[in-house]
């Protein structure tokens, strides 16, 4: 799943970690998720949404599998 985590992080002058401790994860997770490596639960990424005051569609944009 593409996002904008990077994007919106820096927006608002985070580190991963500050982003990491207000989400309630660790600062590896904010990592891979950045990466790509990991896709959130809908849950994190309600509450990642949130955290940048924005629809979850803002930052996560959903295309399916790549290989189709």
């Amino acid at each position: 799943m593409d996002n904008r985590l990077r994007e919106f992080r820096a927006r608002l002058d985070l580190t991963q970690e500050d982003l990491a401790d207000r989400a309630g994860v660790t600062r590896q997770t904010i990592n891979a998720i950045e990466k790509e490596r990991y896709d959130p639960s809908l849950e994190l990424a309600f509450k990642l949404a949130n955290i940048f005051g924005v629809k979850i569609e803002e930052l996560f944009v959903y295309e399916g599998k790549k290989n189709e």
